[in-house]
């Protein structure tokens, strides 16, 4: 574990960054419920923010004229910005007539009435140089994995095609700093593995310091495709690969052991904030066994907490369970206290921080 081996680390502007490593999401340069502080407290190293919803509000330019984002969040750890172009594809695929996908980019409107933006490689990669991230990504054409064969044959050139834009503009920009940020690309196909190969080649050819899984990483029956291994297999074993978008516990652990390094997803925060916590059964190495049942969801909200006196786990060491029983959070959620949110995340957090540490910890071969 993993199966193949992996690049260990990705050295960085703001640090060197271990894998395998779970970066929260800031999407919007915060993660909700917590300051710097606290991420550090419970050992999170590394965050993902969002260019489409940052250049949304309060704009990169406003990001820029702080510094960039690290200073403007206050965050001195490395920060990956992803691209929007997912978000901007969910925003066409629920409402086709605010834009479409063009050979220069997404042309789109945020909602009905609004003004068009076009949103073109370079416009992409100029954006995330103005954020000043660590990790940037190019602008990619994501697609549902029902999507027809013909269309998932558009993504795929779109995609090499944009990201060849991407690697050029990167050049240029990079001519005029000192020390340019890292470039991911991202491999499309959905699960057709004859496309998945064809844009991982192409993707290879142009060459990037990293690249990443995109599309819809789960199939029916909560597992993993079939595709996240064999693109892992793809790409070469030192290059770092990004399993965008793969944050339950179980499937942290299987692309580990393909050789992703680098996670985000939404899950623990959120699933926090829904008064959903995450335990270990006994011990963060039984991750590290092949089953899925090393952990269990707490739900916190239920009554038999009322005057449960423990803390959520007892192996924890995080504030919220150093500090406040299973009792008080019931309680603070029940009286619909902000506190019970910033809790909750921070013992989520370090769930995952704790995982990612014990996979590090396997010899990689």
């Amino acid at each position: 574990m993993p199966d193949h081996q992996s690049k260990s680390s990705l050295t960085t502007r703001h640090g060197s960054l271990r894998f395998p490593s779970f970066l929260p999401d800031a999407t919007r340069a915060v993660v909700r419920t917590l300051d710097s502080d606290d991420l550090i407290g419970c050992g999170v190293e590394a965050l993902v923010v969002n260019a489409f919803h940052l250049q949304t509000h309060p704009g990169a330019g406003v990001v820029s004229s702080f510094g960039g984002i690290h200073p403007f969040m206050n965050w001195k750890g490395p920060i990956l910005s992803d691209s929007g172009g997912f978000q901007v594809y969910s925003l066409l695929r629920e409402n086709p007539r605010l834009g479409a996908v063009t050979e220069r980019g997404f042309s789109y409107r945020s909602a009905s009435g609004q003004a068009k933006t076009v949103l073109t490689p370079e416009k992409c990669i100029q954006k995330q140089f103005k954020l000043g991230s660590d990790i940037i990504v190019c602008l990619d054409y994501c697609t549902h994995p029902a999507t027809p064969t013909d269309e998932q044959r558009r993504s795929v050139d779109t995609t090499v095609r944009w990201a060849q834009a991407c690697r050029r503009e990167h050049n240029r920009l990079s001519e005029q700093r000192k020390d340019p940020p890292l470039l991911f690309a991202v491999v499309q196909g959905g699960n057709e593995f004859s496309l998945r190969e064809e844009c991982a080649e192409a993707l290879l050819e142009i060459g990037f310091d990293g690249y990443g899984f995109g599309g819809w990483p789960i199939g029916e029956g909560g597992r993993l495709v079939e595709s996240v291994q064999r693109v892992a297999e793809l790409l070469p074993n030192d290059s770092p690969k990004w399993a965008l978008g793969i944050g339950k516990p179980e499937h942290v652990v299987a692309a580990a052991r393909f050789g992703y390094g680098l996670f985000d997803c939404v899950i623990p925060t959120r699933d926090a904030r829904h008064q959903r916590l995450y335990v270990y059964r006994d011990s963060p190495h039984d991750a590290l066994s092949g089953t899925p049942d090393f952990y269990e969801c707490v739900y916190i909200q239920d009554n038999k907490h009322t005057r449960d006196k423990a803390p959520v786990d007892e192996g924890c060491d995080c504030f919220c369970c150093r500090s406040y029983s299973r009792a008080y959070l019931h309680h603070l959620f029940k009286v619909g206290d902000s506190l019970a949110q910033r809790l909750a995340t921070l013992h989520n957090l370090r769930f995952y921080t704790r995982l990612v540490e014990v996979l590090r910890t396997v010899a990689r071969v």
